[in-house]
C-alpha cells in the first residue's frame, strides 16, 4: 500500500464509548453482561436445534447459521470494546482494523442475505405447504446459506479494499469503539467521493435487494393468511413468522438508519448508541425473539432439560 506525501499510519487510536472516567467500569460490566448472554443464547440455540431431531428442518437450519453469525460480528466488536473501558492504551494496529472490519462486514452483510433465504423458507412453507419438503430440500437450503456468505465475502472485498486504500494523514484518533465506515472515512486525506459511491451504491445493493425478496415473500404470505377462513388458523399461520418479521424489522431499522444517510448528518454519540444496538442488543435479542416466540424451541428446550435431569437422576 502506497501513500503519496503522507507517513503510512500503523495504528489507530480507538477511544470507545465515551471518555467519563466513572462509566468506565459500570459500562464495562453492562457489556459484558450483554455478551455473555449473547454467547449463551446463540451457542445454547446452535446446540439445541443440533442436539433436538425434531428442529432438523430448513427454518431451523437457518435460525442455527443466523445464530452463528450473531457470535460472529458480536465477538468481531465486544472484546476489543471491553478492553477500551479499562486499558490505558487504546491502539489497535492498522492491520488489526482491517481484519475487524472485513469480518464485520461479511457477518452483517452475510445476515442480510440469511434473513432473505428465511423469508424464502416462510413463503414456501405457507404458500406451497405439500411441496415444501421437496422443495426446501437440503441442498437448496446449504446452498442458499452458502451463497449469502459468498455475498457478504464479496461485499465485504468491496468495502475493506476502497475503504483502506486511503491516505491517512490528518489523524490516527477513530472517535468510536470499533474500526466502522463512518469514523475511518472522517481520517481520511484522500478524496473520499469514490469510496462515499462504493460505500453507499454496495450497501443501497445489499439492504434493497434483500428487502425486495423479503416484502415480495411476505406479500405472498399475507395474501395466503387472508384466504384461511378460521380466526385461529390465520393466528396460527401468522404466528410461524412472527420471530422472523420481529427480527427482519430491527436489523434493518438500524442497519438503514446508520448506513444509508450521509454521514455528517448526526453526532458521534449517536452513531456509537446505533451501533452497540445492531453490534451487540440485536445478537443478544436474536435468540430470546426466536425462542420465546417458537412453541417448537420451547418444546425441544424442555424435552433437552427433561433428558438431561433424567441422566443425572440415573447416575445418582
Amino acid at each position: 500500500m502506497v501513500y503519496r506525501n503522507h507517513t503510512r499510519v500503523t495504528e489507530f487510536i480507538l477511544l470507545g464509548f465515551t471518555d467519563y472516567p466513572d462509566l468506565q467500569v459500570p459500562l464495562f460490566l453492562l457489556f459484558l453482561l450483554i455478551y455473555v448472554v449473547t454467547l449463551v443464547g446463540n451457542l445454547g440455540m446452535i446446540a439445541l436445534i443440533r442436539i433436538d431431531s425434531r428442529l432438523h428442518t430448513p427454518m431451523y437450519f437457518f435460525l442455527s447459521n443466523l445464530s452463528l453469525l450473531d457470535v460472529g460480528y458480536s465477538t468481531v466488536v465486544a472484546p476489543r470494546m471491553l478492553i477500551t473501558f479499562l486499558m490505558d492504551s487504546k491502539t489497535i494496529t492498522f492491520n488489526q482494523c482491517v481484519v475487524q472490519f472485513f469480518f464485520f462486514c461479511i457477518a452483517v452483510s452475510s445476515e442480510c442475505y440469511l434473513l432473505a433465504a428465511m423469508a424464502y423458507d416462510r413463503f414456501t412453507a405457507i404458500c406451497s405447504p405439500l411441496l415444501y419438503s421437496v422443495i426446501m430440500s437440503r441442498r437448496l437450503c446449504i446452498l442458499l446459506v452458502v451463497a449469502a456468505y459468498f455475498c457478504g465475502f464479496v461485499n465485504s472485498v468491496f468495502h475493506t479494499s476502497f475503504m483502506f486504500n486511503l491516505s491517512f494523514c490528518h489523524s490516527n484518533v477513530i472517535n468510536h469503539f470499533f474500526c466502522d465506515v463512518p469514523p475511518i472515512l472522517k481520517l481520511s486525506c484522500s478524496d473520499t467521493f469514490t469510496t462515499d459511491i462504493v460505500h453507499f451504491t454496495t450497501s443501497t445493493v445489499v439492504v434493497a435487494s434483500t428487502i425486495l425478496i423479503i416484502l415480495v415473500s411476505y406479500i405472498y404470505i399475507l395474501a395466503a393468511i387472508l384466504r384461511i377462513n378460521s380466526t385461529e388458523g390465520r393466528r396460527k399461520t401468522f404466528s410461524t413468522c412472527a420471530s422472523h418479521l420481529t427480527a427482519v424489522t430491527i436489523f434493518y431499522g438500524t442497519v438503514m438508519f446508520m448506513y444509508l444517510r450521509p454521514n455528517s448528518k448526526f453526532a458521534v454519540e449517536q452513531d456509537k448508541i446505533i451501533s452497540v444496538f445492531y453490534t451487540l442488543i440485536i445478537p443478544m435479542l436474536n435468540p430470546l425473539i426466536y425462542s420465546l416466540r417458537n412453541k417448537e424451541v420451547k418444546d425441544a428446550l424442555k424435552r433437552t432439560l427433561q433428558r438431561k435431569f433424567a441422566k443425572t437422576d440415573v447416575c445418582q
